[in-house]
């Protein structure tokens, strides 16, 4: 039912989701085991079609993201998304209208489902005013009323009570068994799969450790999973904090021929030979020819008038005195 192949997700250069394969037929219950930052929860969306991935996913032979496909799965978030102004009941006719439902059908899920999980009393309540565990009950029925032939349940257990964990397994206990309903199951709570699942794949660091069925760990005892996933998860080179090389999910040897690149082109730079000075001219360039300053010539001539005034009357030369003449006596 479920196919992915290759599946990459990358968040600017770092690598959430590396080379992810896995699959889930029909009636089969898998689970993602992973701690918290695996990748499970963006493994799920990008098989959903909400984020944007690089691999190949096809879900009942279609691509995730195509309308057939989009049809026949059901997915449960890890936090609930509700219409908050809507009543509990309004939120369920609202998904039977949406898919189109038989509405004979679908009220008679409502009703054994809303029983199921001890929800009569809310009914008529807005979805804001519930719980969280209320919500996440109200999320888990809105997906199974389309009766879908692919669920995905990302942490399905968080917020439960222990009546409604009761329920939810046996719920998906049924779907698989009786009605050939895939299950894919995203988790950190080994806990709250143990018993009813048929596929454990162990994530961490986005990748895929391993893969293992339940025939295959029966004869280990009953904390026979628990026991692989710290075997797995625990080793001392996924403790140890990743490299920038490991968040870009560059293997060591393209790390290392990088690096070098690097470092050379660095050494490159630092021994740039200097621009050489500027050539001087052989020519030196003369200094213009002074110009004697011209002095004003002192004009004695009465007829030829300076140009300055002043100068005229500083520099007029005086008459000569005239003679007095001697008196002639009459």
């Amino acid at each position: 039912m479920l196919h992915v192949k290759g599946l990459t997700k990358k968040f600017g250069k770092q690598i959430v989701n590396r080379d992810i394969s896995l699959e889930c037929k029909e009636g089969e219950i898998s689970i993602l085991l992973g701690p918290n930052g695996a990748g499970k929860s963006t493994a799920i969306k990008c098989i959903l079609g909400l984020l944007r991935h690089e691999g190949e996913v096809t879900i009942g032979g279609h691509p995730s993201k195509s309308g057939e496909a989009k049809r026949i799965f059901g997915y449960v978030p890890e936090y609930p998304c509700l219409y908050e102004m809507l009543t509990m009941e309004e939120q369920f006719e609202f998904i039977i209208r949406a898919y189109k439902l038989d509405r004979e059908q679908a009220m008679a899920d409502v009703d054994d489902l809303v029983g199921r999980f001890r929800l009569t009393e809310r009914r008529k309540h807005l979805c804001k005013d519930l719980s969280k565990g209320m919500q996440q009950k109200v999320s888990i029925i809105c997906a199974l009323l389309p009766h879908p032939k692919l669920l995905l349940l990302d942490e399905p257990m968080i917020g439960l009570d222990p009546h409604a964990i009761k329920e939810l397994k046996n719920l998906i206990l049924i779907l698989a068994k009786k009605r050939g309903v895939a299950i894919v199951i995203s988790t950190h709570m080994i806990a709250s799969v143990e018993g009813i699942w048929d596929k454990a794949y162990i994530l961490s660091r986005g990748r895929v450790l391993s893969c293992h069925t339940k025939e295959e760990v029966s004869g280990l005892g009953v904390d026979a999973l628990e026991k692989i996933f710290f075997e797995e998860t625990e080793k001392p080179e996924l403790l140890a904090p990743r490299t920038e090389e490991e968040k870009s999910g560059k293997n060591k040897k393209q790390a290392k021929a990088e690096k070098a690149a690097s470092e050379e082109k660095e050494k490159k730079s630092s021994h740039v030979t200097p621009a050489p000075p500027p050539k001087k001219d052989k020519k030196k360039k003369e200094p213009a020819p002074s110009v004697p300053e011209t002095k004003k010539e002192i004009v004695d001539d009465p007829d030829l008038a300076p140009a300055d005034e002043h100068v005229q009357e500083k520099h007029r030369v005086a008459p000569p005195p005239k003679k007095k003449g001697k008196k002639k006596h009459s």
